[in-house]
């Protein structure tokens, strides 16, 4: 658990896991097939098959096949192209947030939360979401060069221990007063443990109820 600042502070800090979370499929997977054709999918996705058989048959974790399917899938691909439909498929993603989770969000907006989306899934698509959503964002970030993307990532796969070093290098934590975080699986487990509310999907618990904000003294307007 973070430390506690004994210095007055008025912020909450709400971190959101996406797939399986704010969002409740898979979208790298999606992403790949709303960019690209079957044909190209198969082709080369037949390259690296000894790898896809060994995840599904949870032999291969998913933080390693992540940045392997994504160098295989969009390497040589243009970023203008990939780019433009990152954004087509934001617009469809946001229409399919999970109920629940969005309403939290809006919630922890309501209540003038900082919020921030902390994912293993690319910055390609999540960045267009963060800036609708007005929220931040802490992911994946892809590389290219030239114009074309070269397959490879210029960060870590966000997730697992990752995700715990990115938000601490991120944000001085001991800013704020309460830290909420929600997430869906064992990749989310690091992120869970900064929080003085976790929240697990599935665990059959109650979200966290959140309090309207309230407002200090300084704030109160007097009648003129």
């Amino acid at each position: 658990m973070h430390a506690k600042s004994e210095t007055h502070k008025t912020l909450n800090l709400a971190l959101f896991d996406f797939d399986g979370t704010l969002y409740p499929r898979d979208s790298f997977t999606g992403f790949i097939f709303f960019a690209l054709s079957k044909r190209h999918i198969v082709k080369r996705g037949l390259k690296i098959l000894p790898w896809i058989q060994a995840y599904y048959l949870r032999l291969y974790p998913a933080h390693a096949m992540r940045p392997r399917l994504f160098q295989s899938m969009f390497k040589d691909i243009s970023v203008d192209v990939v780019e433009q439909l990152a954004q087509e498929y934001a617009q469809k993603l946001t229409k399919k947030l999970d109920p629940d989770l969005f309403q939290q969000l809006q919630l922890h907006q309501q209540r003038g939360d900082h919020i921030v989306l902390v994912s293993a899934s690319v910055d390609l698509y999540l960045a267009p979401i963060c800036e609708v959503l007005n929220i931040e964002l802490l992911c994946t970030q892809t590389e290219s060069k030239d114009g074309r993307l070269t397959g490879r990532y210029s960060s870590e796969d966000c997730s697992c221990e990752q995700k715990k070093l990115r938000i601490l290098q991120s944000y001085n934590l001991a800013n704020y007063q309460t830290i909420y975080a929600y997430g869906n699986s064992e990749e989310d487990l690091e992120m869970l443990s900064l929080a003085d509310h976790p929240y697990m999907m599935g665990a059959e618990q109650a979200l966290p109820s959140l309090e309207p904000k309230q407002l200090n003294q300084a704030d109160i307007k007097k009648p003129a």
